[in-house]
């Protein structure tokens, strides 16, 4: 359901690069093959040719601006013929194919232009028919339930004086027209503030006569602009003339020929729009060079302090975010401008931006330093506002407002460090709008914001790698048959939700290796778990260890029993198997620090059956040690980093760096299980983090007091991850390898989000929407 299908006008829309190269089309009847690749060409060219949508309001506003050397003539006659020669066939100007929620913003410029032809004293017979557009809809301009542009009963009554100055006679009823100034006078009426005074400079043209131009002169940039508002600085140029607003129309003028868009420049903050599209629905790995480009550009802009960036919240909070998480080197006090109280003194919080905020919320999650409590307290303040709003907001039947309410709860619900990758390209697939439409004074659209062939690509390429990953599951059932692991009665089978974990994080179809790896060994850890936790004798874990430390043995012979000989014939399989493969990814066979990887853990599971055989209350220090390896990630995460791409040296897998990402990981793992579990275990007589704290804390300790000492160690080893994963300099170890370690901290934060995770219905569901469920295009 759309709002806007600007693809049905002529000319609809303006080109903001010198990139002029045409689009190539795709014949409906080619393959699929054939349009997946022209998707990608078509999306390739964007990058470099930004389209948005003609103003015709703004271009009105433009055209009413006089010649600073002959008032009688238009400074911009060129815009005065683009609006005799775009009238709608409805006798309306604005969007080009009107929807019944957007008459407002239809009326607003169909005076407006009307205006325009009337100050120039051209087109007759096209005011006529505007006039008449106006008096068949005017009913509209009292409808609360239309979308409204910002600053509408400001200007739509600013622009009714302007018509009477000019003797134009409108079609409306003097009690229409009284409603409407009420309107005006109650907003011009409400308290000062300094966002308030931001706001009536950006809508300097509903007021006229009646505005002060020197303080809207306050707001204007470099660039010569009120607000990157063509409309804004035409009227101030028509009031008040100044050689910065002129040169900013001219080159606009210069640029666009004869029409102009709603907001100019708009380069940063579409190109990260895009570069987020296409990273969020999961198709980024097509479009590498692009999108290196786009964070190049963007972090040199950056670095020189433009405009674009720093005067535009979400354009500043997006590209923060995209550049840190780029591992691009930018400091949050330049976020600093945007605290609450300085927020709420500006337009955007005066006309409560959501996705300002939302953008701003989620930057401020980037947290990688000790010092940067100026993120915190976004956090803090922009959390708070977002649910307030959240809960405010009723049912709304509106896909533009359901859209942003959408974001503001997944933004809420779904943190960035319990976010899979799998799952978020589902959800933003499924709530993909291909007809984004944006308002401002006037509403506007991009194709670089609202595109089908992002939507064909992402849909194309989740059911492609879902296919494979059904595959992969059917070859693990296989395999657990085959090691006869169904056999074993006291372990868990989980199968599905270690494979969940791999597909969710490790997407990409040629990391099978690494998924599998992940995957047999999530399997195994899990049965070893419960064989150390319930299902073994001391004799038979004791057993099982002396096996894996001798290896080449008879297991007919030496291993003391069924189950014994079950695990570790699995165990000795699957590392063989990790070594041999590593040799087309490595170079060499890492049988041997796979197999000491599993010996840690044996060793670690088995301190803890030592602990709780002879009921000793070990100190937390000592706990912690072992307890951070017998969390059991070793064997998952560490085998599996050979799969990803980058060659391995042994000097980088017995790096400080490298011990530091696993102790980390393993440390949130390890107390997230514990803060879930403790009452569980308790209740089994068995010791862990948190009861370990009430024993040897005072007796003023409360568990309560404790969970959020955990949960802020837990904060803190979690921030300090991410720092390590994102660093560039003084790092070893590759990227993408340091991006497996933050993949499973995800995995564990979306796990205990609410319970142990494997109980959860939720998870089930998660499951099946990776995995089982395809995505079909008719029920977007």
């Amino acid at each position: 359901m759309s709002l806007f299908h600007p693809h049905s006008c002529s000319n609809p829309f303006i080109s903001v690069s010198t990139d002029s190269g045409a689009n190539p089309t795709a014949d409906t009847n080619s393959s699929n093959d054939l349009c997946f690749k022209d998707s990608k060409q078509r999306i390739k060219k964007m990058f470099n040719q930004i389209e948005l949508s003609v103003s015709s309001y703004d271009t009105a506003w433009v055209a009413m601006v006089p010649s600073p050397t002959s008032h009688r003539n238009p400074c911009f006659p060129a815009c005065l013929n683009w609006l005799l020669d775009n009238q709608l066939p409805n006798g309306s100007w604005g969007p080009c194919r009107p929807h019944p929620l957007l008459i407002k913003d239809t009326l607003s410029s169909t005076l407006a232009c009307v205006l325009a032809l009337r100050r120039w004293g051209v087109g007759e017979e096209h005011m006529t028919k505007g006039l008449r557009f106006i008096e068949s809809h005017f009913c509209s301009a009292s409808d609360e339930s239309q979308l409204t542009p910002i600053g509408f009963d400001i200007i739509f009554s600013g622009m009714v004086e302007y018509a009477r100055d000019l003797n134009l006679n409108l079609p409306l009823r003097s009690t229409d027209i009284d409603v409407l100034f009420h309107k005006r006078d109650l907003q011009l009426r409400r308290e000062n503030s300094k966002g308030r005074e931001a706001y009536l400079a950006y809508v300097s043209e509903g007021l006229g006569k009646h505005q002060d131009w020197e303080m809207v002169m306050k707001y204007q940039r470099k660039n010569g602009s009120l607000f990157n508002s063509p409309s804004a600085t035409a009227a101030t140029l028509s009031h008040l003339p100044n050689s910065g607003c002129l040169h900013y129309l001219t080159a606009l003028l210069d640029k666009f020929e004869n029409a102009v868009p709603t907001l100019h420049p708009f380069h940063v903050f579409p190109r990260l729009c895009m570069l987020e599209t296409v990273e969020s629905l999961g198709i980024g790995q097509h479009f590498r060079e692009e999108i290196t480009s786009v964070l190049d550009e963007t972090y040199r802009c950056w670095l020189q302090g433009e405009e674009e960036i720093f005067l535009d919240l979400p354009t500043c909070a997006l590209a923060f975010r995209i550049l840190r998480v780029n591992g691009y080197d930018v400091s949050s006090e330049a976020l600093a401008g945007f605290a609450e109280e300085h927020f709420f003194n500006s337009l955007g919080g005066y006309l409560k931006d959501l996705d300002a905020v939302v953008e701003l919320f989620r930057a401020s999650q980037m947290i990688i330093h000790p010092n940067e409590q100026l993120l915190e307290k976004h956090i803090s303040w922009t959390s708070h506002f977002l649910k307030q709003e959240l809960s405010n907001t009723s049912k709304c039947a509106y896909k533009h407002k359901q859209n942003i309410m959408q974001k503001v709860n997944d933004a809420l619900e779904f943190p960035h460090y319990a976010s899979l990758e799998r799952l978020v390209y589902r959800r933003n697939i499924v709530n993909y709008d291909v007809d984004d439409i944006r308002m401002l004074k006037s509403s506007y659209s991009s194709l670089s914001i609202g595109n089908k062939d992002f939507l064909r690509l992402a849909v194309e390429d989740f059911n492609a790698c879902q296919s494979i990953y059904r595959e992969e599951l059917k070859q693990l059932e296989r395999w657990v048959r085959e090691k006869r692991l169904d056999k074993l009665k006291f372990a868990r089978q989980k199968l599905g939700y270690c494979y969940f974990s791999a597909a969710a994080t490790l997407c990409s179809p040629e990391l099978s290796d690494a998924r599998l790896t992940w995957a047999k060994n999530g399997v195994l850890t899990t049965v070893v778990d419960d064989f150390f936790d319930v299902g073994g004798s001391e004799d038979e874990l004791l057993n099982l260890i002396q096996l894996v430390e001798k290896q080449d043995l008879d297991v007919s012979i030496d291993c003391c029993s069924e189950e014994v000989e079950i695990i570790y014939s699995a165990l000795d399989n699957t590392i063989s198997e990790i070594g041999e493969k590593a040799i087309a990814w490595q170079g060499r066979n890492i049988k041997t620090h796979v197999s000491e990887i599993w010996l840690d853990l044996l060793r670690s599971m088995l301190q803890e059956a030592q602990w709780s055989k002879e009921k000793a209350v070990p100190t937390v220090d000592e706990y912690m040690r072992n307890g951070y390896i017998s969390f059991a990630l070793g064997p998952i995460i560490l085998p599996a980093l050979y799969f990803v791409g980058p060659r391995l040296s042994e000097a980088v897998v017995k790096s400080g760096e490298y011990g530091l990402l696993f102790r980390h990981v393993s440390t949130c793992g390890r107390l997230l299980n514990d803060i879930h579990s403790f009452k569980r275990e308790s209740m089994e007589g068995k010791l862990n983090a948190v009861s370990l704290h009430l024993i040897h804390g005072t007796n003023s300790v409360t568990e309560d007091h404790v969970n959020q000492e955990l949960k802020h160690l837990i904060e803190e080893r979690r921030r300090e991850l991410h720092r390590l994963v994102l660093q560039k300099n003084d790092s070893i170890v590759p990227r993408q390898c340091k991006e497996l370690f933050w993949k499973m901290s995800k995995v564990l934060h979306l796990f205990y989000m609410k319970d142990d995770g494997f109980t959860s219905h939720e998870m089930a569901n998660a499951v099946n929407a990776v995995i089982h469920e395809p995505i079909l295009v008719d029920q977007l």
